[in-house]
């Protein structure tokens, strides 16, 4: 009878101290997990952006069906390597955006109570994608001129169906492609008039922070 206690009281004393070895652990091996995952994304981030995305689109084109061996018509070609590219510099733009802001924005959220994530998305990131407006809509502007480049594997967009139209109709090429980089303005600088738009609405509003960059067309 006297046993009993002490057995149960090493019993409770041995869970005890088992748990806060088991969560330790698991708490270790996820912060290892992670850290591979962001030394991997951070790796992924500058090769691409190391990498013209002329190769990004032949790897798309030649390299992932050899490996693979599913064929991709030029579409989605086009969209995987655009995807892959520019995710890579939104990332950085959005990290340099993070960055930019005062660490004392991410320490009273959390001392609100606020978890990370919760944080992050609603104190941190509202304000980083503000501030980082101007380079994102230039992202975006270039984009749509890189689209240019799925002539080359034979995706028919715009410059494509202009050098088939400048093919039959040989003697108006200033035309053809004039009408072309007129497209490109109108679009690019549509896009750039937008995000001028939304700054100013963002200062009327006293949410804008009036950043020195400017948007280029």
């Amino acid at each position: 009878m006297w046993g009993k206690p002490a057995v149960i009281k090493r019993f409770v004393y041995s869970s005890g101290l088992g748990t806060r070895v088991w969560v330790t652990c698991r708490g270790l091996l996820t912060l290892q997990v992670l850290h591979s995952v962001v030394e991997t994304g951070k790796t992924v981030i500058y090769i691409v952006r190391g990498t013209p995305l002329l190769m990004v689109v032949f790897w798309a084109y030649f390299f992932l069906p050899s490996v693979t061996g599913v064929k991709t018509d030029q579409f989605w070609t086009m969209l995987i390597a655009l995807v892959v590219f520019d995710a890579a510099y939104l990332a950085e733009i959005v990290r340099a955006g993070i960055l930019g802001l005062p660490k004392g924005q991410m320490e009273c959220a959390r001392s609100l109570g606020l978890p990370y994530m919760k944080a992050m998305r609603s104190v941190i990131l509202p304000q980083a994608l503000r501030n980082s407006l101007p380079s994102l809509v230039n992202q975006f502007i270039s984009t749509i001129k890189e689209t240019s480049l799925g002539y080359i594997i034979g995706l028919a967009e715009v410059t494509f169906i202009a050098t088939q139209i400048n093919s039959l109709v040989f003697t108006k090429p200033a035309e053809v492609f004039g009408i072309l980089g007129f497209t490109y303005f109108v679009l690019c600088f549509g896009l750039s008039r937008v995000a001028f738009w939304i700054e100013r609405r963002l200062e009327r509003k006293g949410l804008g922070n009036r950043p020195q960059a400017k948007v280029a067309a």
